[in-house]
């Protein structure tokens, strides 16, 4: 995946005293120890088992009507989101030192010779043809994050609604490497989502307070998504991390 790092903040001209970073970027941050990006796997496009997934209903996790939440699973309410932020530990990030993407084991084999990301790949897109080892061949994408239809699987990367690196600095390092592997596994929660390969790897291993989806028709449900994750897994988030959520989670009205 080679995720980019970008310390800059887009798409925040109509909120931006609510989400001015104060040195907490990915370049500036004092004893975070990043050298370099939070890579993610890229879902490669390969020939796939017969058969079409058929089109699931109603929209496909872009703009916040009704639920918003498209195929994500587990996205809590706007209000339940609100109450699991207000309860999250704030604290400063912690340090880089011992982190590996190997420490999150991914992409776990989920039976039928699909692994993960194929599994997330199939229940995101609509038409989706796999070949006989479970890898997409054609289908289409919406890629929430930025709206881009994509056509083709080599053009999505599959996003932790959390990055590994994220989640290590805000308490993933304590914990036991199976727990780890679950995290980066995890079809329950809303934790992973295909999306197009440029956002995701803008976004990098950035939190709210340093990257927001492009389409702002999303930042509702990838604020409730984002809190809902830290809230199961009991991470914690940064004082400006909690500020730009709420900022976020405005936008999903009452």
């Amino acid at each position: 995946m080679g995720r980019q790092k970008h310390g800059y903040i887009s798409g925040l001209a109509a909120v931006a005293a609510a989400l001015l970073v104060t040195g907490t970027g990915c370049s500036g941050q004092s004893g975070g120890g990043r050298t370099g990006p939070d890579a993610k796997a890229s879902a490669t496009a390969t020939p796939t088992r017969g058969g079409t997934k058929p089109a699931p209903t109603g929209a496909p996790g872009g703009a916040d009507s009704g639920t918003g939440t498209g195929t994500l699973p587990g996205v809590p309410a706007a209000a339940e989101a609100r109450t699991r932020l207000a309860a999250l530990k704030v604290a400063p990030q912690g340090s880089m030192t011992g982190y590996s993407r190997d420490k999150f084991p991914h992409w776990a084999e989920q039976g039928e010779n699909c692994n993960t990301r194929e599994t997330v790949l199939e229940r995101d897109g609509t038409g989706v043809r796999r070949d006989s080892q479970c890898r997409a061949v054609s289908g289409t994408w919406v890629s929430v994050y930025d709206g881009r239809t994509v056509t083709k699987a080599s053009g999505l990367d599959i996003d932790h609604m959390v990055p590994l690196a994220n989640a290590w600095r805000s308490g993933a390092n304590t914990w036991t490497q199976e727990k780890r592997k679950a995290f980066a596994n995890d079809l329950t929660h809303p934790q992973l989502l295909a999306v197009s390969a440029v956002t995701n790897r803008s976004k990098g291993d950035q939190g709210p307070d340093e990257w927001q989806p492009p389409s702002r028709a999303y930042w509702c449900v990838y604020a409730r998504a984002w809190t809902s994750v830290k809230a199961t897994y009991g991470l914690t988030v940064t004082s400006a991390e909690k500020k730009a959520l709420g900022v976020m989670l405005d936008t999903c009205g009452s």
